[in-house]
């Protein structure tokens, strides 16, 4: 099933997000967020962006939200996309659904483009943001740095079709 995040729902989104910080080069943090920081950036984005979670069985598998891309005033209708499923929940349809149901909410509350920053050697991320529509428009070489080693990072957009 998928709904809106709560922030009951923090501890077990840190702990699908945590996997990725800790152990993979997707996520571009160094340190394991905690539950009070997950609840916070619950609290600060949900109001204002559409966050959505799948849950099965009282479980929570995955989340996705959108947040600003940039904070300049004229990036306002510009957001970023963010995804993340539990290694039990890959491969199933459970990311496609999620992101599906958020580009459709972002649309509808006036957002024109999405974004989504993926670490280059991420190619199955990759290849499931262009199964959503998403095309590659920029690459950046050795931006981020992790585990010892320099990060390339690809952004990719999704526009919007425009109300008028």
């Amino acid at each position: 099933m998928i709904r809106r995040v709560t922030e009951a729902d923090a501890a077990a989104i840190a702990s699908i997000y945590n996997e990725y910080v800790l152990h993979t080069t997707i996520s571009f943090e160094t340190e394991a967020v905690s539950t009070e920081k997950m609840k916070e950036r619950i609290r600060t984005l949900s109001t204002h962006y559409p966050w959505f979670v799948w849950e099965a069985g009282g479980t929570i598998l995955g989340y996705c939200y959108a947040h600003p891309w940039k904070e300049r005033a004229a990036y306002a209708k510009t957001w970023e996309t963010t995804v993340y499923l539990s290694k039990t929940a890959q491969r199933q349809g459970i990311g496609s659904q999620l992101m599906t149901k958020l580009i459709h909410a972002c649309h509808a509350t006036g957002c024109r483009a999405l974004i989504a920053c993926i670490t280059h050697n991420n190619s199955a991320s990759a290849r499931f943001h262009e199964s959503l529509g998403f095309r590659q428009v920029s690459h950046f070489t050795g931006v981020g740095f992790k585990f010892g080693q320099m990060l390339d990072v690809s952004d990719y957009e999704l526009q919007l079709p425009s109300e008028e």
